[in-house]
């Protein structure tokens, strides 16, 4: 959390006009989500910013003061810099050589006025935790159905995961990996969400999850949603889990992977 708060700090406390920092989400700790199980053995800090207290009009300076901060500290670019003929750019980098993902972005406030506002996050790399090792042995404890079910829910999530290539966003309220029994059926269900995205970007993702699904054998469908982009709603066809990529208002891409619970059949006479 340190380094987190460090790189945050690097982009902005040399910033003209100087803005007040407004954390997104209570929860800057959670499970990696690069890992194929639930244990919990390593975790991952996520600490986002909105910069408030400056006109919507600096969102875009905002954004490039921190791009421009960055690159000074010989930091480097996820992929290339920012579309700067964009009045919303998007700027997503990494330290060296500790791995560290960060980015910078303008959410539209006002189209018409080019208004908007710069948000800031960082996401650290995957690290050892040593609270499995204190936890209650007792409370790892259910049924091998169950877990195999809920392995499969978290090595699909994070194929997913490694083919959007966007960080994830700190954990929300309700998100979460759990099981749920509809009528005679039970799930494992795995959730999370991006960081905000803008709107080419949120495109540029759902693509990517497309192709992902497409090239591993998932049936997939398009779904109309609230927001400009549509949903991507895939289905496993061999052990039948279905996972769900949501655009929301806020801008972050929802994701939601279900797999269905195998139960050990009763043989019958």
């Amino acid at each position: 959390m340190k380094r987190a708060e460090e790189i945050i700090h690097q982009a902005v406390d040399g910033m003209s006009p100087r803005p007040t920092l407004k954390r997104i989400g209570p929860v800057p700790i959670g499970t990696c989500l690069a890992d194929d199980h639930s244990s919990g053995e390593r975790q991952q800090v996520s600490l986002s910013y909105q910069l408030t207290g400056v006109p919507g009009s600096q969102a875009k300076n905002l954004v490039r003061q921190a791009r421009d901060a960055w690159v000074k500290l010989g930091y480097k670019f996820q992929s290339s810099d920012g579309d700067w003929s964009d009045p919303f750019p998007t700027v997503n980098m990494r330290t060296e050589p500790d791995d560290f993902w960060m980015y910078a972005i303008t959410g539209v406030l006002d189209r018409s006025k080019g208004e908007g506002l710069a948000t800031i996050g960082v996401t650290s790399p995957c690290f050892a935790s040593n609270a499995a090792s204190t936890a209650d042995p007792a409370s790892f404890q259910q049924a091998p159905t169950d877990e195999l079910a809920e392995r499969r829910a978290l090595d699909h999530s994070s194929r997913i995961y490694d083919a959007l290539r966007v960080p994830h966003a700190p954990t929300r309220e309700g998100e979460r990996l759990a099981t749920y029994q509809e009528g005679d059926d039970t799930y494992a269900h795995h959730t999370w969400s991006t960081r905000p995205l803008g709107e080419e970007a949120t495109a540029k993702v759902l693509e990517r999850g497309r192709a992902y699904f497409q090239s591993s054998g998932w049936m997939v469908r398009h779904v109309p949603t609230a927001t400009r982009a549509p949903a991507l709603l895939a289905r496993n066809t061999a052990d039948g889990t279905v996972a769900q990529l949501a655009p929301s208002v806020d801008g972050a891409l929802r994701v939601a992977v279900t797999t269905p619970v195998e139960r050990p059949r009763t043989a019958t006479a």
